[in-house]
């Protein structure tokens, strides 16, 4: 196990807050999707609503979009929530595509069909805008006053998926993720987001020369962001500023310790059920259909400027990647799992490793003059979406910036932003998951 990876190991990291109890007893694709659901939503471990001495976070009511043939799993209407912006931030935008794992089988999408990642009969009909979604200038110093929405995910597939017709496996599943992506963005642009476009003749509509747009995303809508970057941008030709941000999406094709590339085999069984390869015009024909759906090769052929925020240990990887189910038959890894401070030496060295696996992986990018990136030594999993971890006094910081004021850097360019943390122990400021139990039980 030790030959995984290479490297040396540290010994300490902070650990602070507390998950809830595991799913057990299902299958591996129904832990994937739950786990990942709940790492993608705010952190359990610390209260819903942390306000640090400032007012609650605002709640936005589900908007849900009707026709063109874009549905949910189950057929139902897809759906957003939008806060509109004011003050000078009226005429710019941010976007974020929700993550929550994938479907990888009739099975797993029939599981998902029961849920809000499935179905918009299941979502909340108000959510809280929190992070970098937040309206409260202290919490959300650069974006607090623009237009947000947050775009719910309910395809199973990354709003990638395009398959014509109704599958039948027994019950009825639609793959429209692309469709869904289409409707939304349709929407939005009738409500707004598409001023930009108008000729200037006025001083009203030469303010919207100001305009920027923001297309963001956690964990499996992270690698939403990088699928549809470059197709955001396409939509607003004429916005002076548009780029994207992907948190917690930089997911690794590599082996997890028992030497099989088990995410290249989910990923495979992704991209085969639900068509996902029209997306990927760039993979070679030599190339499985899941290795295509990894940022790392769909990154290569974006070109709007792009920010990358993972954290080096990723708590969700760590669990679904690099230990996944049936790689560690005698429950090894259990402890290290659910609390980095619980590894031992070799696990430490693999988990080292892994950082450099992801370094290696975004190598060819740092050289991008018009990227960013924010890779810390955290054991954590999105960080735009906790008021915590995106701008607090108990969040991370590299070079004394939290990732707020690392983000808001680079999307203004007050500086280029080539953030890679040092190795684990290195830094205190990290806000660690600890879990009370694993989120599956091997």
């Amino acid at each position: 196990m030790a030959g995984l990876f290479s490297t040396s190991p540290g010994l300490l990291w902070r650990r602070l807050g507390h998950r809830g109890a595991a799913f057990a007893g299902v299958l591996l694709a129904a832990a994937l999707l739950f786990t990942l659901s709940r790492y993608a939503a705010v952190d359990p471990s610390v209260s819903p609503s942390p306000t640090y001495g400032h007012r609650l976070p605002t709640l936005v009511d589900l908007t849900l979009v009707y026709g063109r043939d874009a549905v949910c799993l189950d057929g139902t209407p897809p759906g957003y929530h939008f806060q509109p912006g004011f003050g000078d931030g009226s005429h710019s935008w941010l976007l974020h595509l929700e993550g929550g794992s994938w479907c990888r089988n009739f099975k797993s999408c029939a599981q998902r069909k029961k849920t809000n990642l499935g179905s918009s009969a299941h979502m909340d009909t108000r959510v809280e805008f929190v992070g970098i979604l937040s309206d409260d200038e202290s919490q959300n110093p650069d974006f607090y006053n623009w237009n947000k929405v947050k775009i719910r995910y309910c395809d199973g597939a990354s709003f990638s998926g395009n398959v014509q017709d109704e599958v039948k496996n027994g019950t009825g599943f639609f793959f429209r993720g692309q469709r869904i992506w289409e409707a939304v963005m349709a929407d939005l642009l009738s409500k707004g987001l598409s001023r930009a476009k108008q000729a200037c003749h006025t001083d009203y509509c030469l303010a919207l020369l100001s305009m920027q747009a923001f297309l963001t995303g956690c964990s499996a809508g992270g690698l939403s962001t990088y699928i549809h970057c470059d197709d955001f941008r396409a939509l607003l030709p004429k916005t002076p500023t548009v780029k994207c941000l992907a948190d917690g999406g930089f997911f690794l094709d590599v082996e997890d310790i028992s030497g099989r590339r088990y995410m290249r085999g989910f990923y495979n069984d992704v991209a085969r059920m639900q068509d996902v390869h029209k997306k990927f015009p760039h993979c070679s024909s030599d190339m499985e259909p899941g290795q295509c759906f990894f940022p790392r090769e769909v990154a290569k052929s974006i070109s709007t400027p792009m920010f990358i925020l993972n954290p080096a240990y990723d708590v969700w990887q760590v669990e679904h990647v690099l230990s996944p189910h049936g790689s560690d038959p005698q429950n090894l890894w259990r402890n290290c799992r659910m609390d980095i401070t619980k590894c031992d030496t070799e696990q430490l060295k693999i988990l080292q490793g892994f950082r450099g696996a992801l370094l290696d992986a975004i190598d060819e990018f740092k050289n991008r003059r018009d990227w960013g990136m924010f890779i810390d030594s955290c054991f954590i999993h999105c960080q735009s979406m906790k008021a915590i971890t995106w701008h607090s006094p108990s969040a991370a910081r590299i070079n004394n910036k939290t990732v707020a004021e690392a983000v808001g850097d680079w999307f203004f360019d007050r500086r280029e932003v080539k953030e890679i943390d040092c190795e684990y122990p290195c830094n205190p400021t990290c806000y660690n998951t600890v879990l009370d139990v694993p989120y599956k039980e091997d």
